[in-house]
């Protein structure tokens, strides 16, 4: 897959998530979030505006007139200049504790003619304590696994009769899906005791997804695979 189709990746979970879920079930604000941090390792672009509708009616993301920004009595002159897509945290390169721009969404972003801020960024942490997010709105995001995640757009794809996302989905392999960064912690026995796992699993064999996995470029083949025996069991089904 190339960048663009981890991008459609996370867009097409993230609608058949909506359609599949409860109007009001707060986890889908927790997959949403898990989504995005999964897109964010790689090289993409920013799509929320893909779904935007979707994640401001399930409150991951707020939208507000600019003139609510905490900010703007102060430096009203520059909010009302803007008028293209603009990210509001600003960064000094030559700061020793500079680390790159992942964090370039968590003072919000205007899109003429509103303010946006996702749940959970440092903006929205502003507008909760401005009284200007109330209720549910105001708890922050519940860590979530990825593999957790990946069950609930698995079980959803299969009512959809959507092989092709099962498949994306699980060519990943356990090291993205159950590990991290540092690799997956677990053993083979372990994996096999995991509910989501397993659950996974036999949507993959239900579903025949297994073929589409295999063709994905982000499959990783076994020989290549940091725990050998771990990701050879991923792929005997």
């Amino acid at each position: 897959m190339s960048l663009h189709e981890i991008e459609d990746l996370v867009a097409d979970s993230i609608r058949i998530l909506d359609v599949h879920s409860k109007s009001d079930d707060p986890r889908v604000r927790d997959w949403f979030t898990v989504l995005y941090r999964f897109q964010g390792e790689y090289d993409c672009s920013f799509t929320h505006f893909r779904v935007m509708e979707i994640l401001l009616r399930r409150g991951y993301t707020y939208r507000f007139p600019v003139d609510r920004h905490p900010d703007y009595a102060q430096r009203s002159e520059y909010f009302d200049a803007l008028d293209e897509f603009t990210g509001l945290r600003t960064f000094d390169e030559e700061a020793p504790d500079f680390d790159g721009y992942d964090s370039w969404l968590e003072d919000g972003y205007v899109e003429p003619p509103f303010l946006y801020c996702d749940a959970g960024t440092a903006l929205w942490q502003r507008m909760t304590t401005a009284g200007e997010l109330r209720g549910p709105d105001t708890a922050p995001p519940r860590p979530t696994r990825l593999i957790d995640v990946v069950r609930e757009i698995a079980t959803a794809a299969e009512k959809e009769g959507d092989h092709e996302l099962i498949g994306l989905w699980y060519a990943f392999g356990c090291e993205t899906l159950v590990g991290g960064p540092a690799g997956c912690p677990f053993d083979v026995d372990e994996l096999a005791e995991m509910s989501a796992v397993r659950d996974v699993r036999a949507v993959v064999r239900r579903t025949g997804s297994l073929a589409i996995a295999q063709r994905s470029s982000y499959a990783v083949p076994v020989e290549f695979a940091d725990h050998h025996e771990l990701e050879a069991w991923w792929w005997e089904l």
